[in-house]
């Protein structure tokens, strides 16, 4: 009799348990939606293995840069979160950059480019890192000289945009890197929760993403990228102060010339986003905990409690995917045509 009752209650409570997360999950759908299971198509740029290869090669080659130094693996690190775990990245002439990078993974499911969204998409971001000064400082006529200097390049834009007449171009440049860059997708832990699998997140990541609802974070950070697209002021509730939100970077204000985008920011995917210290785009902070503490008491008001905070960074854990497995290209060889670097060191 005894081990009925028993029996009884175990199955009572497993029940209960399976009805709340089923609830859980239901609720997360609303607001979540897991990775595509194929990489995600490009509007107007279809994929095709050759222009994959050649996206790839043009990702890894410092030779686009002026310096032949700065490649766009630079400061998108595959190894590192697809960023340079730097506070703001390092270019031409070892001049430091104004803003924080964000990481290239899952970043082809963002609503645009660039912590202000000037870029459209991932191709218009990929011409502006390789022409701006403090970056790669290079001009889209050396940069097509480079690569018409080399004939396997040649050979290889033929191959991924056959029956172009002008194949190897600056924009088709882009457009490689852009497919190239679709492939670099991170299935997640949270990715199998969503999809039903129970054992894919632990009580602390479930609880840290009923907070994350409940507290309201998910009202910027949604979707399949928990985040990338939506503008809004950093600062809705009390502004950071200015070691966190410097006050001479206004944001998506450069780009509208709008008074109401004066400290507006795209909001931040969170894939991956324990592995992209430091935060914000000032790249000032450096531990999650400290962040996500931050942004409750700046965009929402809110003081959270240490265990509450613990769960929440325990959430984010659970957006930490698997890496695609990319081999290291073999570059084109250069040739006496082929435009010399220039080196400086700037101030």
């Amino acid at each position: 009799m005894k081990r009925t009752l028993l029996l009884t209650l175990v199955t009572t409570v497993l029940s209960g348990a399976a009805a709340s997360a089923d609830a859980l999950r239901d609720l997360a759908l609303e607001t979540f939606r897991p990775l595509p299971s194929t990489v995600p198509a490009v509007a107007g740029n279809p994929a095709t293995p050759e222009k994959i290869h050649l996206g790839k090669a043009l990702f890894f080659d410092p030779r686009l840069s002026a310096s032949g130094v700065f490649s766009c693996y630079s400061c998108h690190n595959l190894t590192t979160g697809g960023d340079d775990n730097m506070e703001t990245s390092v270019g031409h002439g070892w001049q430091k950059g104004p803003r924080n990078a964000p990481t290239v993974l899952n970043a082809v499911l963002n609503e645009a480019q660039f912590w202000d969204g000037r870029a459209e998409d991932l191709a218009a971001q990929a011409k502006g890192p390789v022409q701006a000064s403090v970056e790669m400082a290079n001009t889209p006529e050396n940069a097509v000289a480079t690569l018409k200097s080399m004939p396997q390049y040649v050979t290889w834009f033929e191959a991924a945009f056959p029956g172009e007449e002008n194949a190897l171009s600056f924009d088709n440049m882009a457009k490689a890197i852009e497919v190239f860059e679709a492939t670099l997708i991170t299935p997640a832990p949270f990715d199998a929760w969503l999809n039903g699998d129970d054992a894919a997140m632990t009580a602390d990541q479930l609880a840290g993403l009923q907070l994350f609802m409940d507290k309201g974070c998910s009202a910027c950070h949604s979707g399949v990228n928990v985040g990338g697209h939506g503008y809004y002021p950093f600062g809705l509730i009390e502004k950071p102060g200015a070691d966190v939100l410097p006050p001479d970077d206004k944001g998506r204000f450069a780009v509208t010339e709008t008074v109401d985008d004066e400290y507006v920011f795209r909001a931040a995917p969170l894939r991956n986003i324990a592995q992209t210290a430091p935060y914000f785009h000032s790249g000032k902070v450096w531990d999650l905990q400290v962040a996500v503490e931050i942004m409750a008491e700046s965009q929402l008001g809110e003081a959270l409690e240490p265990e509450e905070t613990t769960q929440i960074v325990a959430f984010l854990d659970s957006l930490t995917g698997t890496m695609p497995e990319v081999t290291l290209p073999v570059l084109p060889a250069e040739t006496g045509a082929t435009p010399h670097p220039v080196t400086a060191i700037l101030p």
